[in-house]
């Protein structure tokens, strides 16, 4: 299990400084990272819902007061986690999005000013549907002419996992629609009751099988079986709530879609409600978290979403959430228990994590044994500054500690009863050498974390550098897990110890008389599918090379930015080479690219700069073809691919709307005029960036001149 680097997280956002921020961002970054791939690729949660929640909401208040520091990996702009093996995979036509979170009533009011004012709307009242969140797995079923076809989880987002004969033994599913859209994709929850969720865990443990920790786990576990008569046997439901691909409209709006989808035999929820602006909404809120107890299921909020669909068509969505609905989230739940013990773990950036070992606690109806302490100044009682946290109460083994959750994951060390401290218990040490290599671990100026210096000669860096090498979102070689990676690492006859590895091996066991395919727990098969799955992986796109470098800061986003700029291997690494920090061409055009700040960017140019780093990566590319990037852009739009800049006032939507619909049509906003930009759209008050404009002789076209050239009325 990983957890959070560290953190300034004891600090309020508002009493950041600009360092700290960055600081926290990654540490942000890299923890709800790993927080996704457990919970939707592994159904095993290591944080809790409250702890990922809080994380997300606190990396995109600071993103609000430092938006020049938004990553390019943030999470803002990621959803769910990787496709888990033994399913094929499906891609999404329509990609199944996660929704932003809300956790206190000022955020209600806050979501509707702004639906409102992206849309111009002033005080104009507008009609919301609200729902509960269902805490169960999302899936997409595919019916065409009116047969179900095919069913899907939503996976990342974009690809799932093909479901189809499961999800066919789930009795609230039909597998015939009448009168039905000739193509339609229905989406909703798949779920357990808490009924059936006490009888299947009863019927596990008298055959001595697996009981699950809560009904999510147990839906989850029980539609990911590869033998479908497994899933026939647990007792699944399902509610409909939304809609992906579609031949014909469901109806107008979000609630008449909702009976359409009743009316065509979907289960929907009979507590969804239509509430005519955030009063109503919050109203509608307690209601349904009165019923909370007495459901006989589990939900963990209410989801309210814009009732009219042609105002959600035109607010649209961010990178990973639309504009058009937001999830209200209740609030956790706390236990106290004792702190057994404080362990050390070493990440892919060397990174020393403090994870806190549990005496068995339930919480919620859910046993946890873990939980984050994010660094030593947490520990200690203190901020990053060496402010007071916690009432300057430090943390030590043997601690009554409280710790808290919502939802079905571990939980966050929250507090701790002094009164009930041993008089043995001592302060805690944090140390400053590696555990893993004895290298000397150092916390430098502005970062959250203590990090070992060991570098690749640190074997728990290097083993987790491979692993994110193989990953999903990297090379993604099947067959070569964690498990094989860990393996092959240390194996004297055939190794494995940087990425260039992998690509010889086949090479290196047909010259080698201790052939993989005679070793334990390995055959002909298996080994031929391991080498035929490495090969497959010598042709790989140029995005998933950068992202598989796993050079700090640099995620799937910013690996696909990357890309999407440069075009090539060779453009970007002629680039990165030629790139000094702070000075020259290379540099400039390495920070002007949308998303890209100073930290990630530095971050790039000095692995292209580290004279072991580069040859390892020159070893890697030489085995490889690097697929160039596909240019974005909407292939009959007149903007596709063009830098717009809009300066002025707009008059006929708002600046928000103008900026998302010029990105839908595979344009590039850019918030300064540059002699790159290839349009400006200037308003009545243009002032210095319509003049720069002029200067550099840049078109410039006004509102209705955009409007007519983009094809809107």
């Amino acid at each position: 299990m990983h957890q959070g680097d560290a953190a300034t997280d004891g600090i309020a956002v508002a009493d950041l400084t600009e360092d700290q921020a960055r600081a926290e961002l990654a540490r942000l970054a890299a923890a709800i990272a790993r927080a996704n791939a457990a919970y939707h690729t592994e159904d095993a949660p290591e944080i809790s819902d409250a702890e990922y929640d809080a994380m997300k909401v606190r990396n995109a208040e600071i993103e609000q007061l430092f938006p020049h520091l938004k990553r390019a990996d943030s999470p803002s702009d990621v959803v769910g986690g990787a496709v888990a093996e033994g399913f094929a995979k499906v891609t999404h036509e329509v990609r199944m999005l996660s929704l932003a979170n809300a956790f206190d009533d000022d955020s209600i009011h806050d979501f509707d000013d702004q639906v409102r004012r992206f849309l111009g709307l002033g005080d104009e009242v507008v009609s919301y549907t609200a729902e509960p969140k269902i805490d169960g797995l999302s899936v997409s079923l595919r019916y065409e002419g009116g047969r179900l076809v095919q069913a899907a989880t939503r996976g990342d987002g974009s690809v799932g996992e093909n479901v189809t004969a499961n999800v066919r033994t789930i009795d609230d599913i039909p597998h015939v629609l009448n009168e039905a859209p000739d193509v339609l994709e229905v989406r909703g929850e798949i779920y357990m009751s808490h009924a059936d969720f006490a009888a299947l865990n009863e019927r596990q443990e008298n055959a001595g099988g697996k009981t699950f920790a809560n009904p999510r786990n147990a839906a989850a576990g029980s539609l990911r079986q590869l033998d479908a008569s497994i899933t026939r046997d647990r007792p699944l439901m399902f509610f409909a709530y939304a809609w992906g691909t579609h031949s014909e409209p469901l109806a107008d709006t979000q609630m008449g879609a909702i009976e359409r989808l009743r009316q065509l035999g979907f289960q929907t929820n009979r507590l969804t409600a239509l509430c005519k602006g955030p009063a109503a909404m919050l109203a509608r809120y307690r209601e349904i978290e009165l019923q909370r107890a007495t459901l006989g299921y589990d939900i963990d909020g209410v989801v309210y979403k814009v009732n009219d669909l042609s105002l959600q068509r035109r607010l649209g969505y961010r990178s990973t959430t639309p504009r058009w609905a937001i999830a209200h989230k209740f609030p956790a739940e706390l236990a106290w228990t004792r702190l057994e013990a404080i362990d050390i773990q070493v990440g892919r950036t060397g990174a020393l994590s403090p994870v806190a070992r549990l005496k068995p606690v339930t919480v919620g109806g859910v046993v946890v044994s873990n939980a984050t302490l994010h660094n030593e100044d947490y520990i200690a009682g203190r901020d990053s500054r060496g402010q007071v946290i916690r009432g300057g109460k430090d943390i030590r083994v043997g601690d009554w500690v409280q710790v808290y959750r919502a939802g079905d994951v571990i939980p966050k060390v929250a507090d701790v009863d002094l009164s009930k401290r041993p008089e043995a218990a001592e302060p805690y040490v944090f140390p400053s050498v590696c555990p893993e290599c004895g290298s000397e671990a150092v916390r430098e100026a502005g970062d959250a974390v203590r990090r070992c210096t060991g570098g690749m000669i640190c074997p728990a860096q290097a083993v987790e550098k491979l692993k994110h090498f193989v990953s999903r979102g990297a090379f993604d070689i099947e067959g070569l897990g964690a498990k094989q990676v860990e393996m092959f690492y240390h194996d004297d006859q055939l190794p494995i110890k940087e990425p260039a590895d992998i690509f010889t091996l086949s090479r290196r066991d047909a010259a080698n008389l201790s052939k993989l395919k005679n070793r334990e727990g390995w055959g002909d098969k298996s080994a031929g599918n391991l080498f035929a799955s490495i090969e497959e992986r010598r042709v790989i796109p140029l995005n998933r090379v950068i992202f598989a470098l796993g050079i700090r800061h640099v995620g799937e986003s910013a690996s696909a930015l990357l890309a999407g700029h440069y075009g090539s291997w060779a453009a970007f690494e002629g680039a990165m080479t030629r790139a000094e920090i702070g000075a020259g061409p290379d540099w400039e055009e390495l920070l002007n690219i949308d998303g890209v700040g100073e930290v990630l960017a530095a971050s790039v140019v000095t692995t292209f700069h580290q004279g072991a780093e580069r040859a390892s990566i020159d070893r890697l590319v030489a085995e490889l073809d690097i697929e160039d990037a596909v240019r974005r852009g909407a292939v009959d739009s007149p903007v596709a691919g063009k830098t717009v800049v809009f300066t002025g006032t707009l008059e006929k939507m708002s600046r928000a709307e103008a900026k998302a619909r010029a990105e839908s049509l595979g344009a590039k906003v850019a918030g300064s005029v540059s002699a790159k930009t290839d349009l400006v759209i200037a308003g009545p008050g243009a002032g210095s960036k319509a003049k720069k404009a002029e200067e550099l002789g840049i078109e410039m076209i006004d509102e209705d001149g955009w409007l007519a050239l983009i094809g809107s009325p």
